[in-house]
């Protein structure tokens, strides 16, 4: 942990564990117990976020990862991407000297943590130490998780896995300094859509009023990631709005493997162009489908509330949110829309 020190703004930049921390958990407390337990008794801790991770994903695990550190824990972490590279969007999250390529990873742990992920299979190549591993703590937020795990530390009341992460924090002793705030802050802002959607509660306006007040430099974490991007990306962005379809209330469009490789853009920077597309007025559903390096279509969909999106992607293999949630399709654009369009006018 950093000392106590003052920023710029003479804030403190360590929260100490007795300050203003959260108060009660859905998740039972035997549950906790057990945690703590096996964490004590634990020499190695390796730790797993969902594959193409989010700042929730990747935020919760190294914040985690820096309080098992500090307890003298040796710490594993990664993601099951074959392409192992951290998004540049997230290039700005500290601990990443923490991070492993699923090569280097430990193929039957002892003890393993699972972030952010509702089933194994979002946790990618990384699977086969899911299923090897002797104890495994699941630690996530999705309604759709499926029960994988020994042990699980599940809360779908929680905006963000990054809310659940502090508690398990807080319970094993540790403190909030600038660098686990800004990894669990950047999960906070990435899951409530900077604090725009349903999922903002009073619980989370506190949550980030004990993180702004470790110093962290707020401006900054939003501006990498939200008001960064290549050229390129404006190419594609640019092809992807060309071809988009408005049918019935469900706006789509989808992005190739093609339209990238024309300005060397890698497959991560395609995240926020659904953010785009669901503004329109007309559509309650919006979707893109975007082609990854293997030929896969990894969809995004969004609701405005009235569509339980999760219940469509779950029929479809994925799952998600009630307002956000996805799936993969190894089918061509035309029938993986035509598969989706029939589940949602059922629903």
């Amino acid at each position: 942990m950093t000392p106590d020190v003052r920023d710029r703004l003479d804030r403190p930049s360590r929260v100490t564990p007795g300050a203003a921390q959260p108060t009660g958990s859905p998740v039972p407390e035997a549950a906790w117990s057990r945690a703590l337990q096996l964490i004590s008794q634990a020499d190695e801790v390796a730790l797993a976020c969902h594959v193409s991770p989010d700042g929730d994903a990747l935020g919760s695990m190294l914040a985690v990862g820096f309080t098992l550190r500090s307890m003298g824990k040796r710490v594993t972490a990664s993601f099951g991407d074959r392409d192992f590279t951290v998004p540049r969007l997230l290039g700005f999250l500290p601990g990443q000297d923490m991070l492993v390529p699923p090569a280097d990873y430990p193929a039957a742990p002892d003890l393993m943590i699972t972030f952010d992920s509702p089933s194994i299979g979002r946790l990618g190549v990384l699977a086969d130490s899911v299923r090897r591993a002797r104890e495994l703590i699941v630690v996530d937020h999705h309604p759709s998780n499926d029960g994988f795990g020994t042990l699980g530390l599940i809360d779908p009341s929680s905006a963000a896995t990054a809310m659940l992460a502090e508690q398990l924090i807080y319970r094993l002793g540790g403190a909030l300094d600038r660098d686990i705030a800004t990894c669990l802050y950047a999960g906070l802002v990435t899951d409530t859509g900077s604090f725009k959607y349903s999922s903002t509660t009073p619980a989370v306006h506190q949550m980030a009023a004990r993180l702004v007040a470790t110093g962290l430099r707020t401006e900054e974490i939003a501006r990498e990631l939200w008001d960064r991007s290549p050229f390129g990306y404006l190419k594609v962005l640019g092809a992807a709005l060309e071809r988009v379809r408005l049918d019935d209330g469900l706006v789509w469009t989808y992005v190739t493997r093609v339209d990238r490789a024309a300005y060397g853009l890698p497959y991560c920077e395609l995240e926020g162009i659904i953010d785009i597309v669901r503004r329109t007025d007309e559509a309650r559903v919006a979707a893109v489908l975007k082609e990854d390096d293997q030929g896969a279509w990894q969809v995004s969909t969004r609701s405005k509330g009235h569509v339980d999106v999760a219940a469509i992607c779950a029929a479809l293999g994925g799952g998600g949110h009630h307002s956000a949630a996805g799936f993969t399709s190894h089918e061509g654009v035309e029938e993986t829309m035509a598969k989706f369009q029939e589940l949602l006018r059922e629903a």
